[in-house]
C-alpha cells in the first residue's frame, strides 16, 4: 500500500503506528582521520585524531545521541577500523544489527585537514571499500518496515551497486508507509567528477548526476540540501529554478540549508523569489570546521521531525546542532546531546554575543563531556597495585631485583582475571596500576573491559608533584582512553595558604589536561592527620567542596571509610554540585580485612559509593613471600585471590547482595594480608 493512503500513528502524526525504530540510515560509514594541527597544509600535518565518519553514519550517530532509536545499514571491513566503527555506534545506542562484515573489502577511510575557515583539504580512500558494497541481501523488508523513516544519502546512488541497493530499500519503505529522507550529500569526487585527491570541491555541474537525482527524487518525502546540492539536483545554477525543477518531480518537504543564515523550508509550491520564504535563523558562531555540520543539521532536524514537532522547531534544533559542530573538531564526536542543545539555545537567546564562541563556554564544554551516553559502573570491585615505593621497599627487603616487580604485577593481572571468571564479575572489575613497574601489567589489563586507574602523582609529594614532570598534558597523550587518570593528593582545606594554592594549581592543571585529552579523572583525597591541622568529621566534605568551588569536577572520587553521617553529607554535596559524577570508591589504608569490612557497611548505604580499590591489604604479605622466593606463582595468585574475593564478598554482604554467581576461593579464618 502506498504510504499516502496509510493512516498515521496518531492524529496529526507524520508516521505509521507500531514502529520499533525511529530511523534507518543507509549510506557511508567510514573512519575520519582529522588533522590535529589547525592551519597547516595537509602535507605538513604531523598527527591525526580518529573519529567515526561518513554522512549517513554521522546522522545515525547524531540521531542516537539526541535520543532517537536509530539503526545503521551499511558494511564495514573485517578489520580493526570496521570494529571501531561498529563499537562506536553501539556505544552511542545505535542499532548495528545490520552493519554487515565484508570479508573481501576494507573499511573506508578519509583524511581531512583544517587549513582555514574556508579550506578543508580531504582525501577519500574509498576504492572498492566495504560500505559501497552494501547489497540487497544485507537486509529484508521487515527491517525497513520496522522504522518510521529511512534516510539515504546521495553517494549511495552514485554506482550501479549502491543505486540498486538503495532503490530496493526505497521500494520496501514505500510499500510499508515508511517515510523517506534524502540528504543530497553531493561530493563530486565520489561521482568521479574530479581528481581522486580532490575531495574538497563541493560543486561540479553534471547533467548526468542531475538527471540521476531527478529520477530518484519522486521517492522521497523529505529532501535536505545546501544551495549547491539543490543546484545539482535541479540541474541549473539558478537556485530558484533548481528548486522549481525539484518540486516538479517530488512533493517532498524541501529543507534548504543557508549556512550561517539558518535554513528555509518549502512545503508547497516554490515561489518566484526566496525572499518570500521565511528564514529560520540560527545562532551565529565562529567557524572552526564546517565538515560534519550538515550531518549535525540533519540529525537535529530529524530529532524534531520524527517526534512530530512543528517544522520551525525542527529547524531550530537543526540550526543549533550545526552551529555547535562548526565550532568543534571532528564530526560525530562533536554532535550535541539534548542537554547541550537546551543550554546553548537558552544562553544564545539571553546573550548571543557570548555564544559566538561556544567552544569557550565552560558549562557547555562540560555538558559535551559528561552528558553523552557512556558505560555505567554500578560497581567497581578493585585491586589497587599502583604503589611504587612500597614495592621498591619490598624488593629491597627481600633482595629481589626491581625487574621482578614487573613480573609480580603481571601475576596480579592473572589473579584478577581468574577472580573475574570464577565470580562472574564481568563489567565490575577494577584495577589501579602504575606505569613505572606495571607497564606490562597495564598492557595486559587494557582492552578487557575493566575499570583501569593509572596514577600521575609522585608518591608522597606534598605539595603535589606529577610523576613525569609538570607538563601533565604531554604525559596523557600516550594513554589509552579507557585509562582513568588517578591522582592522590594529601589535601586539607586548612593547610598553609602557599601550599594549598600550589596544590590547587596543580589539580587545576590536571583537570584541564583531562578535559583536553578526554580521559576520566579520579581524585584520591586524603586529608593529612597533622597535629597542627584541625581535625573533625567534616574535613573530607570541606576538601571536596573547596575543589568544586574551584571548578574541578572529577568523574570519580576515592575516599577513606567514613561514618553514615559523613556519607550523607558527601552524597548531598555531589548531588548538588555534580549530578554527572560517576561515583566514589573506597581506599584501604592498609587496614585488615575485618576493619575494611566494617567500613563497607556505612559506605554501602551511600548513594554515590560504587565499591572499593584496595591495595596493601591484598598484596603485601603474598608479595613479600613471592619476592623472597618462599612461594611460587600459583600460590601467589591463590593468596591474592583469597583476600580479594573475601573483600568482594564482604562488600556484597554489606549491600545485602549475594557474593557472586560463581564460587570464591576458600577463605582462611581471620586472614589479613
Amino acid at each position: 500500500m502506498d504510504q499516502s493512503s496509510t493512516s498515521s500513528g496518531s492524529p496529526g502524526s507524520r508516521f505509521a503506528p507500531g514502529r520499533s525504530r525511529d530511523i534507518v540510515c543507509l549510506g557511508r560509514l567510514a573512519v575520519d582521520l582529522y588533522a590535529q594541527q589547525v592551519g597547516a597544509r595537509l602535507e605538513d600535518v604531523s598527527s591525526f585524531a580518529k573519529y567515526l565518519g561518513g554522512s549517513s553514519a554521522n546522522i545515525a550517530f547524531g540521531c542516537a545521541r539526541l535520543g532517537l532509536d536509530a539503526a545503521m545499514l551499511a558494511r564495514v571491513g573485517n578489520d580493526h577500523m570496521g570494529r571501531f566503527l561498529t563499537e562506536t555506534l553501539a556505544k552511542e545506542g545505535c542499532d548495528v544489527s545490520h552493519v554487515r562484515i565484508d570479508h573481501e573489502r576494507l573499511t573506508a577511510l578519509v583524511l581531512l585537514g583544517l587549513k582555514d575557515r574556508d579550506t578543508f583539504p580531504l582525501i577519500f580512500y574509498r576504492e572498492n571499500c566495504a560500505d559501497m558494497a552494501v547489497d540487497e541481501a544485507d537486509f529484508d523488508e521487515a527491517f525497513i518496515a520496522s522504522s518510521k523513516a529511512l534516510l539515504i544519502t546521495g553517494t549511495h546512488f552514485s554506482t550501479a551497486q549502491v543505486n540498486r541497493t538503495s532503490r530496493r530499500a526505497l521500494d520496501y519503505a514505500r510499500r510499508n508507509a515508511v517515510r523517506t529522507v534524502l540528504d543530497i550529500d553531493y561530493r563530486p569526487v565520489l561521482w568521479g567528477l574530479t581528481g581522486k585527491a580532490d575531495g574538497e570541491t563541493r560543486f561540479v555541474a553534471s547533467e548526468g548526476v542531475s538527471a540521476h537525482l531527478q529520477r530518484i527524487l519522486p521517492l522521497f518525502d523529505l529532501v535536505i540540501g545546501t544551495e549547491e546540492e539543490f543546484r545539482i539536483a535541479g540541474g541549473t545554477t539558478d537556485l530558484v529554478d533548481a528548486l522549481a525543477t525539484v518540486r516538479a518531480v517530488t512533493p517532498a518537504t524541501l529543507v534548504l540549508k543557508r549556512g550561517p543564515l539558518g535554513c528555509q523550508i518549502i512545503d508547497g509550491a516554490v515561489p518566484g523569489s526566496l525572499d518570500t520564504v521565511p528564514v529560520h535563523g540560527g545562532v551565529e558562531v565562529e567557524v572552526l570546521n564546517v565538515l560534519g555540520a550538515g550531518d549535525a543539521f540533519a540529525s537535529g532536524f530529524l530529532s524534531g521531525w520524527l517526534r512530530d514537532q512543528p517544522l520551525d522547531a525542527c529547524a531550530r534544533a537543526a540550526n543549533a546542532s550545526g552551529a555547535l559542530v562548526v565550532s568543534r573538531h571532528g564530526c560525530a564526536p562533536a554532535m550535541p546531546t539534548p542537554a547541550e542543545l537546551d543550554y546553548f539555545l537558552r544562553e544564545a537567546q539571553a546573550d548571543p554575543q557570548r555564544m559566538r564562541r561556544p567552544d569557550r563556554d565552560a558549562t557547555l564544554a562540560r555538558l559535551h563531556r559528561v552528558s553523552p551516553a557512556r558505560k555505567t559502573w554500578h560497581e567497581v570491585l578493585g585491586f589497587a597495585f599502583d604503589h611504587r615505593n612500597p614495592f621498591f621497599e619490598l624488593a629491597q627487603q627481600t633482595g629481589a631485583g626491581e625487574a621482578r616487580i614487573a613480573r609480580l604485577k603481571n601475576l596480579f593481572v592473572e589473579a584478577v582475571a581468574q577472580t573475574e571468571r570464577a565470580m562472574n564479575l564481568h563489567g565490575r572489575i577494577g584495577v589501579l596500576i602504575d606505569d613505572r613497574y606495571g607497564q606490562d601489567a597495564l598492557n595486559a589489563a587494557t582492552g578487557r573491559g575493566w575499570w583501569i586507574g593509572r596514577p600521575v602523582e609522585l608518591p608522597g609529594s606534598v605539595p603535589l608533584v606529577f610523576d613525569h614532570g609538570r607538563s601533565i598534558g604531554t604525559t596523557l597523550i600516550a594513554w589509552p582512553q579507557e585509562h582513568v587518570v588517578k591522582c592522590l593528593v594529601q589535601f586539607h582545606p586548612d593547610e598553609p595558604i602557599e601550599q594549598r594554592l600550589e596544590q590547587e594549581a596543580q589539580l587545576r592543571a590536571l583537570y584541564d589536561a583531562t578535559q583536553a585529552s578526554g580521559h576520566e579523572l579520579l581524585l584520591e583525597v586524603i586529608p593529612p592527620k597533622h597535629a597542627a591541622l584541625p581535625q573533625g568529621p567534616d574535613i573530607v566534605y570541606r576538601a571536596l567542596k573547596r575543589l568544586y568551588n574551584l571548578g574541578i569536577y572529577p568523574e570519580w572520587w576515592k575516599l577513606e571509610p567514613m561514618d553514615a553521617a559523613q556519607w550523607q553529607a558527601i552524597d548531598a554535596l555531589i548531588a548538588e554540585r555534580d549530578p554527572y559524577c560517576r561515583g566514589v570508591v573506597l581506599l584501604g589504608l592498609s587496614a585488615a580485612v575485618e576493619q575494611l569490612s566494617e567500613g563497607f557497611h556505612a559506605a554501602a548505604q551511600a548513594a554515590t559509593c560504587r565499591g572499593f580499590t584496595v591495595g596493601r591489604t591484598i598484596f603485601y604479605e603474598p608479595s613479600h613471600a613471592w619476592l623472597a622466593g618462599e612461594i611460587g606463582d600459583d600460590e601467589l595468585i591463590a593468596r591474592v585471590r583469597r583476600t580479594f574475593e573475601t573483600l568482594i564478598a564482604a562488600w556484597r554482604s554489606a549491600r545485602g547482595e549475594p557474593a557472586a554467581h560463581g564460587t570464591p576461593h576458600h577463605v582462611h579464618q581471620g586472614e589479613a594480608a
